[in-house]
């Protein structure tokens, strides 16, 4: 029996059966309506995965909104502050550390993170406390790898800065602006510029640190707490009666969510269908809070906001996408490809 960090389902379930994993799946897979679904579903996946990179259909519709998204770019920044700030809040006022698993008398430095981050002010340096406070707990709670998300999240902020509206913009152009008396007494806005300056040529990469974090928290949710440990898993469905609303039985239900997720994960780590996997990653976490009502909906703010960041941005740099694209441009069927 494998173990190791618990994290969301322990969130609504208590005391689950341990469960052998291998000899679970295999006495799932053994029945063969389930295989068939499974093997199906796979390949059906795959087949539409490949007539559209062969075929390109709908190739207008598909660069209208490229073009559309492009023009939402700006307000990156404040979608990353939004699904980073208020989570922390929520779990500061709620008296966790970054997930629910873990109580700790954090509640002042999770609200103050979280309101600075929402204000915008002094983004990036609190975006950098943050992670550095994720990672310092990591070391001492192994369970809080669970939350990973927090750390394409931060990596996130602290790659774009504020944006607007927030107050390090409005600061900032207050200071440079000829005259002010607070620009006479700012001695932070030339440091500020110089390290906009510094990290500037690295905002490109945002949208990979996001990709990262993001799927590999659903990897690792899809594999370690459905696949390797399917007993607290098969718990939450037999509690909600989850095979009243897609019948197939337990076992079904346990290793096709896990493997979605364990899906969805690695399409976002490598960035291939970044767009069209985030929307399914924002589908499988609304699933999850309409049929787990009691799931703590903050522990979900993250992935949700991050999930609609990548729909935004698509895979960006160090991906399969931009690879794709790359030799696409290159391809004497250039014109069908975007």
């Amino acid at each position: 029996m494998l173990t190791g960090p618990t994290g969301h389902v322990d969130y609504v379930v208590d005391g689950a059966p341990s469960v052998r994993a291998l000899e679970f799946l295999a006495d799932v897979l053994s029945h063969p309506l389930n295989a068939v679904l499974l093997l199906g579903g796979g390949l059906g996946v795959l087949a539409a995965a490949a007539a559209y990179l062969r075929y390109r259909p709908a190739a207008a519709d598909v660069r209208a909104l490229r073009s559309t998204l492009a023009e939402y770019h700006a307000f990156l920044p404040w979608m990353l502050r939004l699904a980073v700030g208020l989570p922390l809040v929520g779990a500061g006022f709620a008296g966790y550390f970054f997930s629910p698993s873990v109580a700790a008398p954090t509640r002042v430095f999770q609200v103050a993170v979280g309101f600075f981050l929402l204000f915008g002010l002094a983004t990036r340096a609190v975006a950098l406390v943050g992670l550095v406070a994720y990672v310092a707990g990591l070391a001492v709670r192994p369970e809080l790898v669970l939350a990973s998300e927090y750390v394409g999240g931060f990596l996130g902020v602290l790659l774009l800065g504020a944006g607007r509206p927030s107050a390090d913009h409005l600061l900032q152009q207050v200071a440079a602006a000829d005259g002010t008396v607070y620009g006479r007494f700012d001695p932070l806005h030339p440091l500020v510029s110089k390290f906009n300056d510094v990290v500037g040529p690295y905002e490109q990469y945002a949208p990979t640190a996001i990709r990262l974090g993001v799927g590999f928290n659903f990897a690792l949710l899809g594999f370690w707490e459905k696949l390797a440990n399917p007993g607290p898993a098969l718990a939450v469905v037999e509690k909600y009666d989850l095979t009243a609303l897609v019948p197939v039985d337990p076992g079904m239900w346990v290793v096709g969510a896990g493997l979605t997720e364990l899906a969805v994960g690695v399409l976002l780590f490598v960035g291939l269908f970044t767009r069209a996997t985030a929307a399914v990653a924002f589908v499988v976490l609304t699933t999850t809070l309409f049929g787990l009502p009691d799931d703590p909906v903050l522990a979900h703010v993250t992935l949700f906001g991050l999930s609609s960041a990548l729909f935004v941005t698509g895979g960006g740099p160090l991906s399969l996408d931009d690879r794709l694209a790359a030799v696409a441009e290159h391809s004497p069927l250039a014109t069908s490809t975007e």
